[in-house]
């Protein structure tokens, strides 16, 4: 039974990458599902790099670590840290979900936009809904 899903903001830079892909590595028993989430942006599309676990233990909490917008793509060419995580993704058995959002700047607050993407997720049903 999951009570709650919740977004956890590490930072934009390669430290913060590397950060996420070291979770997905040490939690991979854990690793519900990987996204990369994409919007337009007039510089070009910025990149959310993100991953959910299932809840520890009992608990009834699922996180999903993101480093949000912190990548911006302007062709097809592949950034470093996307191509970092990725394969780190893929060496634990997960593909990640490409997902086509709009930008968190259209939103007034943070918290907007991470209840959004949630929304947009849980209709995609690639995360579960809650019980």
């Amino acid at each position: 039974m999951i009570l709650n899903q919740r977004f956890i903001e590490l930072g934009e830079g390669y430290g913060d990458v590397y950060e996420l892909c070291e979770l997905i590595k040490s939690n991979s028993d854990r690793l519900h599902r990987t996204f990369i989430l994409s919007s337009e942006t007039p510089p070009g599309h910025a990149l959310s790099l993100a991953a959910a676990f299932e809840p520890a233990n009992d608990g009834k909490f699922m996180p999903i670590y993101i480093c949000r917008e912190g990548i911006i793509q302007q062709n097809t060419i592949k950034s470093k840290r996307r191509l970092l995580f990725e394969e780190t993704a893929e060496k634990v058995g997960s593909t990640p979900a490409v997902i086509e959002l709009k930008n968190s700047s259209v939103f007034a607050e943070t918290e907007l936009f991470y209840q959004y993407t949630i929304g947009i997720l849980r209709i995609n049903k690639l995360l579960p809904p809650l019980r």
